[in-house]
């Protein structure tokens, strides 16, 4: 059967489907996490030891353990830490991204005292 170019009408006013539609769009958005959003994007960080990438993981989204080059020790599933990959390697920035590491938060910011 041919579509029609014509509106649809209205349902009745005192019909189910007129009432679910009215309620569906009549309520807020639900409210975005920013942080969440703002997980996956990677900052780009400058310091004497290069240009770096940085990725916050959520505890959310951490679900193996790695090992943190800073200290050495696990991280386990379920703990918020970061993913950092060098931009401005020798290598290239492919070779830079395969070799990304997994670090604390903490041991991130004070890796220049290792």
């Amino acid at each position: 059967m041919p579509r029609s170019n014509h509106p649809r009408r209205a349902p009745a006013s005192g019909s189910a489907a007129g009432r679910n539609a009215r309620r569906k769009w009549a309520s807020a958005p639900p409210e975005r996490d920013l942080e969440r959003t703002r997980a996956g994007i990677p900052m780009r960080e400058s310091g004497p030891d290069g240009e770096w990438s940085v990725r916050q993981i959520t505890a959310g989204n951490a679900a193996k353990d790695y090992r943190c080059p800073g200290c050495a020790q696990i991280i386990p599933p379920g703990t918020a830490h970061l993913v950092v990959w060098q931009e401005d390697s020798l290598l290239g920035r492919q070779s830079a991204v395969e070799g990304r590491r997994h670090w604390h938060n903490h041991c991130w910011r004070i890796r220049r005292r290792y």
